[in-house]
């Protein structure tokens, strides 16, 4: 066995590397990082990338339905989150086109891939003039909230800017449940935060009687027909705060735009099937 050190040597070497404990800031043992772990590490855990917001005067094209037209002259397309092809995204993208990612949110669609997972309790009443299509409960957002976060994450993985997640104002129709203003708050507002932690900025989609609490919430609003129903001076907090308010007409002419302009929207006259036909103010 090797001899240990004398007690006084012993105590020589405690006090050395007490004292050289000190004067590196922490206790014997223990180790400073130095600027370069620093770095390495904030550069590891740097800030998120910028949520993308389309600006005010950015046109757009919403199609649905049929073979997306990569041609339409227009900065922003918003499209389906299932039935968009790969390669219709891939030539949007390439072509530098910014992609608002389409579901609903509030109903459920028959012959969409997930609506199995839709129980019962949580389906309403058919939705007026959509064929195959329910309200949903959205007080039951521990069943709802799982599958629109994972409608979310297919959209940011195949590359989308945004989401608009439709039929969010259940609350004024008759959905088959006792809706409040205050459920229709919280599940818009979840909404938002699904796509915020995602890397999505999102839309409001009409509900415009809550647009004061929910604006800071929703990166952008989109609207259908605010000029028809003489409704669009309700989206001036948008407005007032920077954001874009993406809008659609129906019916008649291109006649509204002076209108739509004067509201500081970007808008254009669609066919309600919501193909590629399209003409922007």
């Amino acid at each position: 066995m090797q001899p240990g050190p004398r007690p006084c040597l012993a105590a020589f070497l405690l006090l050395a590397l007490m004292l050289q404990g000190c004067a590196g800031g922490g206790p014997p043992g223990s180790s400073s990082p130095s600027p370069a772990s620093s770095q390495a590490t904030d550069g590891k855990a740097g800030p998120a990338a910028p949520l993308w917001r389309p600006s005010p005067t950015d046109s757009w094209q919403w199609q649905l339905t049929g073979t997306v037209d990569g041609t339409v002259e227009a900065d922003i397309y918003d499209v389906d989150f299932e039935t968009t092809s790969p390669e219709e995204l891939g030539v949007l993208k390439q072509d530098g086109r910014r992609l608002i990612c389409y579901f609903s949110s509030g109903s459920r669609e028959e012959y969409r891939g997930d609506a199995a997972e839709f129980p019962p309790a949580v389906l309403g009443r058919p939705m007026d003039g959509w064929p195959g299509e329910q309200w949903l409960d959205i007080r039951q957002t521990d069943v709802l909230l799982p599958i629109m976060a994972a409608r979310m994450d297919a959209c940011a993985a195949k590359g989308y800017d945004a989401v608009e997640p439709d039929n969010v104002d259940g609350y004024r129709n008759e959905t088959g449940f006792p809706l409040t203003a205050a459920d229709q708050l919280a599940y818009n507002r979840a909404l938002a935060e699904l796509a915020h932690s995602r890397g999505l900025s999102v839309a409001l989609k009409n509900d415009m009687d809550q647009i004061p609490e929910l604006v800071r919430y929703f990166d952008f609003a989109i609207n259908e027909e605010c000029v028809r129903y003489a409704e669009c001076n309700l989206y001036q907090p948008f407005v007032d705060t920077g954001k874009a308010v993406l809008h659609v007409e129906y019916v008649g002419t291109v006649d509204f735009c002076a209108e739509a302009r004067h509201h500081g929207l970007s808008s254009m006259l669609k066919p309600l099937d919501l193909g590629a036909s399209r003409q922007p103010c």
